[in-house]
C-alpha cells in the first residue's frame, strides 16, 4: 500500500487532473491512498472572500465566489459528463460556503474556527471533482471526508492531531476500502476536533495529512506529487544552477523543511521517520523524473552540505539582562530566561534561532505583526534591555557531511567575504549552520554559496 499526495498545481485545471489520473492508474497494483490539495490559489481566494465578507464587502465576496465557482465547474466539465453527481456536490459546497460568509458579514470579524470552515471547502471540492474523474475513468475511486478519521485539538489554523484515534479511525476506515480495492481519494490539510468542528492543519498541511496516514497504514512508500522534481540544492527561483538532490536524510529533511525548503511541509517528515516509511518526492508534471527519497540514512557524500535554505523576513532581536523599564531585574540567569521564555509563549512566538550568553539572548523570530511586535517589546522591556533589527533573513546550510568537517566555516566565510552576517549559529542539530544576514542579500549569499559547495556534485546523491 502507498500514500500518493498531489498538490494544488498538480490539480489545478483538467489537464493536471488527466495527467494525476494516470499516474495512479500506472500504480494501481499498489493500492493507492490518494491525498488532495485544494486547486491551485483556492485557498487563498477563500481566505480573500472570508475577510471582505467580516469587512461588509459584499461585491467583492460575491466575485470570488462566483469566479471561484466557474472555475471548479468549468475543470469539472471538462472531466466528467454533464449527468455526473459531482456537479449537484459542487452546488451543494457553493451554497453552504456562502451562508457562512453572509454570517461572517453580521458579525464583522473571521474567528479561527470560522475560517477553517471557509477553508475547508478547497480540498472538499478538488477532492470531490478528483475522485469523479478518476471513476469516470474506470479507476475504483471512492471519495472519503477526512473530517471522519484525522481527528484533532482545537487550536484552529494549526491543529495537530490526537494519533491515538487518528491512528484507529484511519485504519477503521481505509483499510475496509483497500481490501475492496478501491482507491480512497481523501483530502489533505483538513480534519475536526472530537465535537466535530472542522479544523486546518497549517499551511500546506496536506503533505502532513499523508504522512500521518502513511504512518497510521504502515505503507511502503509515501509519495509527495508536486510540480518541482523534488529538493533542490537551493530555491530554483533564486539560483538558476539549483539541481535536484536524489536522496538525503529524514534528519537533513526536517532541518530544511524547518528552515525554509517548501518542497514538504515541516511535520510530515516525523510520521514518517517513526515508521521508517521512505518519502518520495516527485514532479506530477514530469512523472518520469527520478525525484528526491527521503530516508533513514542517506550515502555518504562527497559534498559537505545537500542543500542551502532560507526564511525570509525574520526579524532578530538583542535581549540584555538587566534593569527594565520597570526597574525589575532577574535574579538569576534562570530567572531571566524563564521570563523571555513566556514573554514569547504570551505572544505565541516560536524563536526559530537562539543564541545565549551569560547575560544576552540573540532570538531570530518570523516576522509578527506591528501590535504582536508591539506588545513582545513591552513586555520584555519590563524585565531586560531589547533592541529589534527587522528586514533580516536567515539562510541555513544543511547536510550530514558537516558534523565531521571542521573547516566548513572558513569555507563558508570566504564564499561570503562582501556579507557580514549578524549571526553564525549551530541550530539545535550538527549538520545544520544558519547565517543571519539582510533580507537584501539572500541572493547574492545563496548564489556565492551556491557556487563555493557545488561547483562539483556527487553523481549518487545529485542530478
Amino acid at each position: 500500500m502507498i500514500v500518493m499526495k498531489f498538490g494544488g498545481t498538480s490539480v489545478e485545471d483538467a489537464a493536471s487532473i488527466e495527467r494525476v489520473a494516470e499516474i495512479i492508474r500506472a500504480r494501481v497494483a499498489l493500492k493507492p491512498v490518494v491525498v488532495v490539495s485544494a486547486m491551485a490559489k483556492t485557498t487563498r481566494k477563500l481566505l480573500e472572500t472570508a475577510e471582505a465578507s467580516a469587512a461588509g464587502n459584499t461585491s467583492a465576496r460575491a466575485a470570488v465566489i462566483d469566479d471561484l465557482k466557474n472555475a471548479h465547474l468549468n475543470e469539472a466539465l471538462q472531466l466528467v459528463a454533464e449527468s455526473n453527481p459531482v456537479f449537484q456536490v459542487i452546488d451543494d459546497y457553493f451554497d453552504e460556503l456562502s451562508t457562512l460568509l453572509e454570517g461572517l458579514s453580521i458579525l464583522g470579524e473571521v474567528p479561527p474556527r470560522g475560517l477553517d470552515k471557509i477553508l475547508s471547502y478547497g480540498e472538499l471540492l478538488s477532492s470531490a471533482i478528483v475522485a469523479a474523474a478518476l471513476a469516470e475513468r474506470r479507476l475504483a475511486a471512492r471519495w472519503m471526508d477526512s473530517r471522519h478519521f484525522i481527528i484533532t485539538n482545537d487550536r484552529y489554523g494549526a491543529a495537530s492531531p490526537l494519533f491515538e484515534i487518528t491512528d484507529q479511525k484511519i485504519a477503521e476506515m481505509l483499510l475496509p476500502a483497500l481490501g475492496e480495492n478501491q482507491i480512497p481519494v481523501i483530502q489533505g490539510f483538513i480534519g475536526s476536533t472530537r465535537e466535530g468542528a472542522t479544523t486546518t492543519l497549517g499551511f500546506e498541511g496536506s503533505d502532513f495529512t499523508a504522512a500521518i496516514v502513511g504512518a497510521a497504514l504502515d505503507a511502503a512508500d509515501i509519495q509527495i506529487w508536486k510540480d518541482v522534481s523534488g529538493l533542490m540544492t537551493a530555491d530554483p527561483a533564486l539560483c538558476q544552477s539549483a539541481r535536484t538532490v536524489k536522496v538525503c536524510s529524514y534528519m537533513e529533511a526536517a532541518e530544511l523543511t524547518f528552515f525554509g525548503a517548501k518542497v514538504l511541509h515541516p511535520k510530515a517528515v516525523h510520521p514518517a521517520a517513526q515508521k521508517n516509511i521512505p518519502v518520495h518526492i516527485y514532479n506530477s508534471k514530469q512523472p518520469q523524473a527520478a525525484g528526491t527519497e527521503i530516508k533513514a540514512t542517506a550515502p555518504a557524500c562527497s559534498n559537505l552540505i545537500k542543500s542551502i535554505a532560507y526564511t525570509r523576513p525574520v526579524t532578530l532581536l538583542n535581549v540584555q539582562s538587566g534593569v527594565g523599564a520597570e526597574g525589575v531585574r532577574a535574579s538569576s540567569a534562570n530567572d531571566f530566561m524563564r521570563s523571555l521564555i513566556n514573554a514569547l509563549n504570551r505572544q505565541r512566538i516560536v524563536p526559530l534561532l537562539m543564541a545565549v550568553s551569560a547575560t544576552s539572548v540573540a532570538i531570530a523570530i518570523s516576522s509578527v505583526s506591528e501590535a504582536s511586535e508591539r506588545d513582545l517589546i513591552e513586555e520584555i522591556s519590563r524585565f531586560a534591555n531589547v533592541d529589534l533589527h527587522p528586514h533580516k533573513a536567515i539562510v541555513s546550510l544543511v547536510g550530514e557531511e558537516l558534523k565531521n568537517d571542521s573547516a566548513f566555516a572558513s569555507l563558508a566565510f570566504r564564499a561570503i567575504d562582501s556579507v557580514k552576517p549578524q549571526l553564525i549559529l549551530h541550530g539545535s542539530s550538527v549538520i545544520t549552520v544558519n547565517l543571519v544576514v539582510a533580507e537584501s542579500d539572500v541572493e547574492s549569499v545563496i548564489d556565492a554559496l551556491h557556487e563555493s559547495f557545488f561547483a562539483e556534485l556527487d553523481p549518487h546523491v545529485f542530478a
